[in-house]
């Protein structure tokens, strides 16, 4: 018989997937809505001059992109614990864009580290270069790129599922460079009856194959996910206790997935070659 806490965990898990499905089926409408739009500005009726627009720009509150989840909306707050993290450094994002993923520039035989100097913490994560090159390759670009500096980490998930998500310079969980990943080692050791284990820094995506963009996921305690999401990297102990202390403040619906109640913010993010 199916114990109470495994069906809490199949139903929190099928709900991260149901999340996924509507924020790409949001995404193809408003790219559906921008198209209609664009095609009736450029309409000019001889006599008269009509702009016929339905639902334009209407903000359809998806609070994620790739594998972010919406902050449930009926839930209520719990009362906030004490903000463990500093101020953000001072600056803004950098609103950067490209069409294609960036030419392969690593050496994959080396060993790579990403440094995220947070509000709340250093986290370092040991990459896997060879497992993941895509991925690491476009870190490495990004981050050089200043592109996830000043960014928050927009999601905390406390039921479920263990994961704090970062990489939207929108802070919307609808953010990203502009071009996808291949999903890449979706096959790895470590993930063992499809859990991802604590210290996994791995790609969110839409839910569909190859969808990966800016966004990540890190993983403080084992987590039951199928293996789609590629495991690009290992935390490192310092790493997993600013974690940890992330966690400890809980999220801001009170439903176990919302925005951090901490200020998580990454001032800088470096790749560095070893």
């Amino acid at each position: 018989m199916v114990s109470q806490e495994q069906r809490r965990r199949q139903l929190a898990r099928e709900k991260f997937l149901r999340q996924q499905q509507r924020r790409t089926e949001a995404r193809r409408k408003a790219r559906l809505r921008n198209s209609v739009i664009a095609s009736v500005l450029g309409v000019v009726v001889i006599g008269s001059v009509a702009l016929y627009t339905t639902g334009v720009l209407k903000d359809d509150g998806d609070k994620k992109e790739n594998a972010s989840a919406q902050v449930t909306p009926s839930a209520t707050p719990t009362s906030k614990a004490p903000d463990p993290c500093r101020k953000p450094a001072a600056g803004s994002v950098e609103k950067l864009s490209w069409k294609k993923e960036p030419a392969m520039s690593i050496d994959t035989s080396a060993k790579y580290t990403l440094k995220l100097a947070t509000t709340c913490g250093d986290i370092g994560i040991a990459l896997k270069t060879s497992a993941a090159p895509h991925t690491v390759n476009s870190f490495d670009f990004l981050a050089g790129k200043g592109y996830f500096d000043h960014t928050k980490c927009h999601r905390l998930t406390t039921q479920g599922i263990y994961v704090l998500q970062c990489g939207d310079p929108q802070g919307t969980g609808m953010g990203g460079p502009g071009y996808t990943l291949p999903d890449e080692n979706l096959k790895d050791k470590s993930l063992k009856n499809n859990t991802y284990p604590a210290g996994t820094v791995a790609m969110a995506n839409t839910g569909q194959k190859h969808t990966g963009g800016s966004q990540f996921f890190l993983v403080y305690k084992d987590s039951q996910l199928p293996p789609s999401y590629t495991p690009f990297g290992t935390i490192d102990a310092a790493g997993m206790k600013v974690l940890n202390k992330i966690a400890a403040a809980g999220e801001s619906t009170g439903a176990g997935d919302g925005a951090p109640n901490a200020t998580v913010v990454i001032d800088k993010a470096t790749v560095t070659k070893s």
